[in-house]
Protein backbone atom coordinates (compact mmCIF):
# COMPACT_ATOMS: atom_id res chain seq x y z
CA UNK A 1 0.00 0.00 0.00
CA UNK A 2 1.70 3.37 -0.65
CA UNK A 3 1.24 6.15 1.75
CA UNK A 4 -0.81 8.99 1.00
CA UNK A 5 0.59 12.11 -1.14
CA UNK A 6 0.44 15.59 0.76
CA UNK A 7 -0.83 17.66 -2.29
CA UNK A 8 0.08 20.90 -0.73
CA UNK A 9 3.94 19.83 0.47
CA UNK A 10 4.07 18.79 -3.14
CA UNK A 11 2.79 21.88 -4.80
CA UNK A 12 5.14 23.78 -3.19
CA UNK A 13 8.07 21.44 -4.08
CA UNK A 14 6.53 21.17 -7.30
CA UNK A 15 8.34 25.44 -8.37
CA UNK A 16 11.76 25.10 -9.61
CA UNK A 17 12.27 28.72 -7.66
CA UNK A 18 11.55 26.78 -4.26
CA UNK A 19 13.38 23.45 -5.17
CA UNK A 20 16.36 26.02 -6.22
CA UNK A 21 15.99 27.73 -2.98
CA UNK A 22 15.83 24.50 -0.68
CA UNK A 23 18.65 23.17 -2.29
CA UNK A 24 20.84 26.80 -1.32
CA UNK A 25 18.96 26.78 1.94
CA UNK A 26 20.43 22.60 2.28
CA UNK A 27 24.10 23.75 0.94
CA UNK A 28 24.57 27.05 3.14
CA UNK A 29 22.48 25.65 6.00
CA UNK A 30 20.27 28.35 6.59
CA UNK A 31 19.38 31.98 4.34
CA UNK A 32 17.61 34.81 4.58
CA UNK A 33 14.73 36.39 1.64
CA UNK A 34 17.99 39.12 0.81
CA UNK A 35 20.73 36.15 0.71
CA UNK A 36 18.82 33.90 -1.50
CA UNK A 37 17.50 36.80 -3.59
CA UNK A 38 21.27 37.51 -4.34
CA UNK A 39 21.73 34.13 -5.72
CA UNK A 40 18.52 33.57 -7.81
CA UNK A 41 17.10 36.03 -10.81
CA UNK A 42 14.06 36.79 -8.37
CA UNK A 43 13.18 39.78 -6.62
CA UNK A 44 13.59 39.32 -2.62
CA UNK A 45 9.58 39.86 -2.26
CA UNK A 46 9.45 36.75 -4.72
CA UNK A 47 11.51 35.14 -3.06
CA UNK A 48 9.48 36.34 0.59
CA UNK A 49 6.46 34.32 -1.03
CA UNK A 50 7.85 31.36 -2.10
CA UNK A 51 9.19 30.94 2.00
CA UNK A 52 6.07 31.81 2.97
CA UNK A 53 4.51 28.86 1.05
CA UNK A 54 7.64 27.05 2.09
CA UNK A 55 6.50 27.52 5.78
CA UNK A 56 2.86 26.82 5.12
CA UNK A 57 3.75 23.18 4.51
CA UNK A 58 6.78 23.15 7.10
CA UNK A 59 9.79 22.83 4.43
CA UNK A 60 11.23 25.34 6.34
CA UNK A 61 11.20 27.44 9.88
CA UNK A 62 12.29 31.12 10.00
CA UNK A 63 14.33 32.20 13.04
CA UNK A 64 14.31 36.09 13.46
CA UNK A 65 17.62 37.50 13.18
CA UNK A 66 17.54 41.09 13.18
CA UNK A 67 15.45 42.92 10.86
CA UNK A 68 14.99 39.55 8.51
CA UNK A 69 13.80 36.12 9.45
CA UNK A 70 16.63 33.29 9.09
CA UNK A 71 15.09 29.89 6.94
CA UNK A 72 16.05 26.23 7.83
CA UNK A 73 15.17 23.66 5.79
CA UNK A 74 13.01 21.38 8.06
CA UNK A 75 14.86 17.93 7.06
CA UNK A 76 12.26 15.67 8.76
CA UNK A 77 9.53 16.91 6.81
CA UNK A 78 12.01 16.67 3.63
CA UNK A 79 12.49 13.31 4.97
CA UNK A 80 8.79 12.75 4.21
CA UNK A 81 8.22 13.94 1.15
CA UNK A 82 10.91 11.85 -0.20
CA UNK A 83 9.49 9.09 1.26
CA UNK A 84 6.39 9.75 -0.41
CA UNK A 85 8.27 10.46 -3.71
CA UNK A 86 9.63 7.15 -3.03
CA UNK A 87 6.44 5.71 -2.34
CA UNK A 88 4.84 7.05 -5.64
CA UNK A 89 8.08 5.33 -7.52
CA UNK A 90 7.59 1.73 -6.37
CA UNK A 91 4.11 2.20 -7.14
CA UNK A 92 3.99 3.48 -10.72
CA UNK A 93 7.09 1.16 -11.28
CA UNK A 94 4.58 -1.82 -10.31
CA UNK A 95 1.87 -0.45 -12.79
CA UNK A 96 4.62 -0.84 -15.39
CA UNK A 97 6.01 -4.03 -14.49
CA UNK A 98 2.08 -5.31 -15.14
CA UNK A 99 1.41 -2.95 -18.18
CA UNK A 100 5.10 -4.64 -19.47
CA UNK A 101 3.46 -8.51 -18.54
CA UNK A 102 0.20 -7.47 -20.74
CA UNK A 103 1.99 -6.09 -23.64
CA UNK A 104 4.49 -9.04 -23.60
CA UNK A 105 1.24 -11.53 -23.48
CA UNK A 106 -0.14 -9.83 -26.50
CA UNK A 107 2.67 -9.90 -28.28
CA UNK A 108 3.05 -13.52 -27.78
CA UNK A 109 -0.43 -14.30 -28.27
CA UNK A 110 -0.11 -12.29 -31.95
CA UNK A 111 2.88 -13.93 -33.13
CA UNK A 112 1.03 -17.49 -32.42
CA UNK A 113 -1.68 -16.90 -34.57
CA UNK A 114 0.78 -15.73 -37.05
CA UNK A 115 2.62 -18.69 -37.49
CA UNK A 116 -0.56 -20.66 -37.16
CA UNK A 117 -1.96 -19.09 -40.85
Amino acid sequence: MTAAVDDDLWSAIGDPTRRRMLDLLLADGNGTATSLSEQLPVTRQAISKHLGVLDRVGLVHATPAGRERRYHVDEAQLARAVAQLASVGSAWDARLRRIKRIAEVIQRTKDQRATQQ
